[in-house]
């Protein structure tokens, strides 16, 4: 029969992975140990991933040319810095309510007085 065909153990297939078994069985580096690693800092490392926030630094950049923004782009800005939650929304300004006036006037006071306490 042809070579391929054979149930035995001959070819480059069988080879390779002998190959490979042999490689698996040698110890690797042992992870556990903490010879040559490099202590890092927590605190470092949550500055390094900390996001910096160049709004101040942009608003006075914006403020301090000869031509200064219109009102609604430095809105506009302002509105793109803020955060999508109602926590960073700006609190809406409310209407203010005029203080109502009475419906009566002094002289419809005066007649009460006479009618009620029978002032003259």
């Amino acid at each position: 029969a042809p070579p391929g065909l054979q149930r035995g153990r001959t070819g480059p297939r069988v080879a390779g992975a002998a190959r490979r078994r042999k490689r698996a069985k040698e110890p690797g580096r042992n992870k556990a140990t903490v010879k040559g690693r490099v202590v890092k800092s927590a605190i470092e490392e949550y500055r390094k991933k900390k996001p910096v926030n160049h709004l101040r630094e942009n608003l006075q950049y914006m403020l301090k040319g000869r031509l200064v923004a219109d009102k609604a782009v430095t809105e506009q800005v302002l509105a793109q810095n803020r955060g999508r939650k109602s926590k960073d929304q700006p609190p809406e300004k409310k209407e203010k309510k005029k203080p109502e006036g009475t419906v009566f006037t002094e002289e419809d006071f005066r007649i009460f007085e006479r009618e009620y306490f029978g002032i003259p």
